[in-house]
């Protein structure tokens, strides 16, 4: 079994990818500090406690773990937060990076998978959003994801490190066997948030302006499930391994849906009646982000299971009921 590294594999995304591996007769190995992780989702692989920032937890790493490619989970991910602190982000999103991809260099690694975000693009030029937009990201965080995959440009051409990005959007839902799912702290995602609601731990939820030009006011933003997120990057790593170059690549469902909507459809499935507060809208909040995804489905032969807003929403109650 092909040791694959899963850097931030205790984490939302990592978790589902380590068991998809695991599945697919792979053995993941779990990078991780657990600053925002956590031990118990690493239950497919190995787990190695280290730290990016660690020039000798990295060395020791790949000494001991013979990998044949990493996929790198492990961005601070907070929008808001990336502004009121960016040297944050810059430090870890950009400086721990490169040490990793030195490691990597060397051991003699040269396939990698990178968890990088449609807040490269900013403002849309349209929609639906395709790879060939300008990059333009209108944060800190959006801009560490775009220097980074600049970067995997140019040791690409110096070092012939195979990669491929996957820009997500908005990922969601749990595992459908509820083995594994979203457990962060502070949540900020609006599914668990509107779910909490439901469940009464908080006594409502908050919505960011009503008057976007959309159909019912509100943004509209693309919900694509986690296991979905999980499959993408398996393809990916069999793309690497067949030695092509993967690219870049959007991850979404292809359809938007808008904050009512999805608070909606989680009174549908939930049964229960969810509070809303209407509040001013928040500072580089876009109306509409939804994506093409017709790249990766027709070089890679990505096919999303659970692709319809009931389903993600289902999956993600289930393991919230389980966890709370």
């Amino acid at each position: 079994m092909e040791k694959i590294a899963v850097i931030g594999g205790a984490g939302y995304i990592g978790s589902h990818v380590c068991k998809l591996l695991k599945q697919s007769g792979y053995s993941p190995v779990v990078f991780d500090n657990l600053s925002t992780g956590h031990r118990r989702l690493v239950r497919w692989g190995e787990f190695f406690k280290g730290d990016l920032g660690s020039i000798s937890d990295l060395l020791r790493f790949f000494k001991k773990h013979k990998v044949r490619a990493v996929m790198h989970f492990s961005a601070f991910a907070y929008v808001g937060e990336s502004v009121d602190n960016p040297a944050k982000y810059y430090l870890n999103n950009v400086a721990n990076t490169i040490n990793l991809l030195n490691a990597m260099r060397n051991a003699g690694v040269n396939r990698f998978v990178f968890s990088s975000s449609c807040a490269v693009y900013g403002e849309p030029v349209a929609l639906p959003m395709r790879e060939n937009m300008p990059f333009n990201p209108i944060s800190p965080y959006g801009r560490t994801k775009k220097i980074v995959e600049e970067m995997l440009v140019d040791y690409n051409a110096a070092y012939g490190l195979k990669f491929t990005a996957l820009r997500y959007f908005n990922a969601a839902g749990a595992d459908p066997d509820g083995e594994t799912g979203e457990l962060h702290c502070p949540e900020t995602h609006l599914i668990p948030l509107v779910l909490d609601a439901a469940a009464g731990r908080r006594p409502y939820i908050k919505v960011f302006g009503g008057n976007y030009k959309t159909p019912d006011g509100t943004c509209l933003r693309d919900y694509v499930h986690v296991a979905d997120l999980a499959q993408a990057h398996l393809l990916a790593l069999r793309c690497l391994e067949r030695g092509e170059g993967g690219g870049a690549f959007n991850l979404g469902n292809g359809n938007g849906f808008s904050v009512l909507e999805v608070i909606e459809m989680a009174e549908k499935v939930t049964g229960l009646k969810i509070p809303v507060k209407m509040v001013p809208r928040r500072a580089g909040d876009p109306a509409a982000l939804v994506a093409s995804s017709l790249r990766i489905q027709r070089n890679l032969g990505w096919k999303p299971q659970y692709n319809s807003l009931e389903t993600i929403i289902r999956h993600a109650w289930a393991w919230h009921r389980k966890i709370r």
